[in-house]
């Protein structure tokens, strides 16, 4: 499974994190696609499934209190297990900061980024293991500064 971007978006459509894997896109052309993609999201309703395509990406989401997880893939991956993959995301998450919410991410920034990089290296998912992603970045916080 190759990952091009994932998303998280507030209900306002504002975003709070993004991180691009393979493609080689302007911070424009980034701004731009966030943009349609959102708003596209965003027009959905609760009835419609948790997938479309939008130019050459198929968009996977999924909503969790006020935010919005988006993950940007190929045509031909599969939706379930990329769910299911924002699923386990959203778990560590919630098992570092204890209900995560867009306050966490926005407040501490730098720790989305490293769970995220020990769940995916250059788009691939490298380790689900909740246990196995959250103690390194336990072991960080634990280090005297």
């Amino acid at each position: 499974m190759t990952i091009k971007f994932l998303l998280l978006v507030n209900k306002q459509g504002q975003t709070r994190l993004a991180k691009y894997f393979t493609e080689l896109l302007s911070t424009d052309e980034k701004r731009a696609l966030e943009g349609e993609i959102v708003r596209k999201c965003l027009a959905r309703t609760d009835k419609q499934c948790s997938f479309f395509e939008h130019r050459s990406y198929k968009i996977i989401y999924r909503r969790y209190a006020s935010l919005f997880f988006m993950v940007g893939v190929d045509d031909d991956e599969n939706e379930l297990a990329v769910l299911e993959l924002i699923h386990c995301f959203v778990e560590v998450l919630d098992k570092h900061f204890g209900q995560v919410c867009e306050l966490d991410i926005m407040n501490d920034p730098d720790v989305v980024h490293y769970i995220m990089d020990e769940m995916l290296l250059n788009g691939c998912i490298v380790d689900t293991n909740k246990i196995n992603i959250l103690e390194p970045v336990q072991l960080l916080e634990n280090v005297p500064s």
